[in-house]
């Protein structure tokens, strides 16, 4: 897919637009579902960048469709079974949404990311060598960058506004938030689908760093895994053989694209840099390496 095909924004006639994020467009179908669009918009530090990447909004849709179902016996998830094809009317648009979009159940989100980790890297670096601790969990004295951790810990953040950043909180936070029944639940299967998708992807070759999940509750409070799972976009994917503890591995994900922003001066505010072809065309090859690796031939 070249530059020009790929798709920044949608607009579907059919449907009232409930809102756009930072990469899905969300509409609203009924009182039961909403039709979900990933675009190949690309955001860094919760900024939108002004060029999307070719075939991103596909690699997250798929990749998210494997895990849904990988731990489908784990907990409800937001898929319906419904497609594209069955809410909007125009078979043009339908045929190019269709592997990027996915019809899906009216829930109400809970206002946490729930983030784990399984090494020591990213915002969870930096707290640590501030004060030993993840989000008031304590870790080992002299643990080093990219180090896996004894255990894999949850380390929820609070849901920022748009443009500004997610925030590191207790889980006490979490609990005073949503209370401790469904704290504790939430804690319990993030770390159980954690676990299940490491251990996957270190057989193909792919260590999960740490990633976050979003869930939300039916009118009759079951909780569901909702948004998207385990994509490049959520987690940070390393390959197994270039691991070194002590340095921040390449990865599969949009990293790639912050270290390039990192050179700019640029101040991590809107509107974002243009980004050279060649970037956009790596890290398209980055998302499809991951999709490939994790899925293909997958039992």
């Amino acid at each position: 897919m070249s530059t020009a095909d790929a798709l920044f924004e949608t607009l579907i006639p059919d449907l009232a637009l409930i809102g756009r994020g930072k990469v899905r467009d969300i509409y609203s179908v009924d009182d039961d579902h909403l039709l979900i669009v990933t675009t190949d918009r690309l955001s860094a530090y919760d900024v939108v960048l002004p060029d999307p990447v070719p075939g991103k909004g596909e690699v997250l849709t798929q990749i998210s469709l494997f895990w849904f179902r990988m731990m489908s016996d784990l907990i409800d998830n937001q898929l319906t079974g419904l497609t594209i094809d069955d809410v909007v009317k125009d078979p043009a648009l339908c045929q190019r949404l269709r592997h990027q979009s996915l019809v899906v159940k009216r829930l109400q989100p809970l206002p946490i990311e729930a983030v784990v980790r399984g090494y020591l890297i990213g915002s969870g670096w930096r707290d640590y060598q501030e004060s030993g601790n993840v989000c008031g969990i304590d870790l080992p004295k002299g643990m080093q960058l990219a180090e896996k951790l004894p255990q894999p810990i949850f380390t929820p953040a609070s849901k920022a506004e748009a443009g500004d950043h997610d925030e590191n909180i207790s889980y006490e936070a979490v609990v005073e938030l949503v209370g401790e029944k469904l704290a504790s639940r939430v804690r319990e299967i993030t770390i159980q689908i954690y676990e299940r998708a490491a251990n996957y992807a270190l057989s193909r070759g792919i260590i999960i760093a740490d990633t976050k999940f979003e869930f939300g509750l039916d009118n009759e409070g079951r909780l569901h895994l909702i948004d998207e799972v385990l994509t490049p976009d959520s987690s940070r994917f390393w390959p197994v053989d270039q691991y070194q503890v002590g340095s921040s591995p390449p990865s599969f994900d949009k990293q790639f694209v912050r270290d390039y922003l990192d050179t700019l001066d640029w101040n991590k505010t809107a509107p974002g840099p243009e980004l050279p072809a060649e970037i956009l065309e790596r890290t398209a090859e980055k998302y499809r390496e991951a999709l490939t690796r994790m899925t293909v031939q997958a039992t």
